[in-house]
């Protein structure tokens, strides 16, 4: 394997909040934008779909401009603040949409929200009123059921404790069993461990307590990354979505190229372009990212059952 791959896994990225305003949120809008052309401008839309979801303004901070929410919000309890964001993301984007739901074009478009999605707009509305939030994706569910870091999910940080906000569920702060996430040592696999609030007040990595001062979300980098591979992932005749044709496994293969140079300590983008290759006959290629995936996977704490099956038959 390639000293480069391996002088990755210590790095630690500074995770970069991205509210609303920002102009990382922007790229990401225009990033989806990009793929998806004629969609209103994103925040414009927000703020008129708020007007129109509140109009006659609700009492208290459900004024009808957007704005003016935020600023009543900043200054209410960071839960209560968390809870109405829970709310609104699935009162304007009502319809969950795997297919197209990660793309924030989509979203002024025909209303449509994905996990990845609605933990964006819910930390960029958290980080906009002034609370600290991230992402982080999800690995175990609450049921105990594992996937390939098949969840992303909002989480509120305060001192001392973190809170998961999941428009998914249905309530605001769910307790996932898994969780994927940064540390000073790199990505890594964890499990939090909850008080009866919900709140996460330690987590689980490697048989270790780590408090929740001392992890954070996932970087920015990771975060756009993440929107390429589901572009990748959901590509009409691409990897996972057959039949496949030619034009759908070079989508695939260009929209998880991009989101491995945008990060490439993702383990899921490595490992899906490495299937993607596989099925383009260009065997040696996917070997090598194969073994790269599995490496990162290993390195972080925990080989999802998929990716083992995988390198057992190369």
């Amino acid at each position: 394997m390639a000293r480069w791959f391996l002088a990755l896994l210590p790095l630690l990225s500074t995770a970069l909040a991205f509210p609303l305003e920002s102009q990382a949120f922007q790229e990401l809008v225009e990033d989806s934008y990009a793929q998806v052309p004629g969609a209103p401008p994103f925040l414009d839309w927000l703020k008129s779909a708020y007007r129109k979801a509140y109009s006659p303004p609700s009492p208290g901070a459900h004024a009808g401009d957007l704005e003016k929410a935020l600023h009543q919000l900043a200054h209410r309890p960071p839960l209560e603040a968390a809870t109405w964001a829970f709310h609104l993301v699935k009162r304007l984007l009502p319809r969950f949409s795997l297919e197209e739901g990660y793309e924030l074009a989509y979203a002024a478009l025909k209303g449509e929200r994905q996990c990845l999605l609605q933990a964006t707009l819910v930390q960029g509305l958290l980080e906009e009123m002034g609370f600290s939030a991230g992402i982080y994706m999800v690995w175990k569910n609450p049921e105990g059921r594992e996937s390939n870091l098949g969840h992303a999910v909002a989480v509120l940080r305060l001192k001392g404790k973190d809170y998961l906000v999941d428009p998914s569920e249905p309530i605001p702060f769910p307790r996932h069993l898994g969780v994927f996430l940064n540390t000073k040592e790199g990505y890594r696999f964890a499990e939090p461990i909850y008080a009866r609030d919900g709140a996460i007040v330690a987590y689980r990595i490697h048989g270790r307590r780590w408090l929740p001062d001392e992890v954070g979300p996932l970087p920015y980098a990771f975060v756009r990354s993440q929107f390429y591979y589901y572009r990748g992932e959901q590509a009409r005749g691409g990897v996972l979505k057959p039949p496949r044709t030619p034009t759908g496994l070079a989508r695939s293969e260009a929209m998880l190229r991009k989101a491995v140079a945008l990060d490439p300590r993702n383990p899921l983008a490595r490992y899906l372009l490495g299937l993607t290759l596989a099925k383009e006959g260009r065997g040696m290629e996917a070997k090598s990212l194969l073994l790269e995936a599995h490496a990162l996977y290993r390195a972080y704490g925990h080989v999802p059952r998929s990716v083992a099956a995988i390198l057992k038959g190369l």
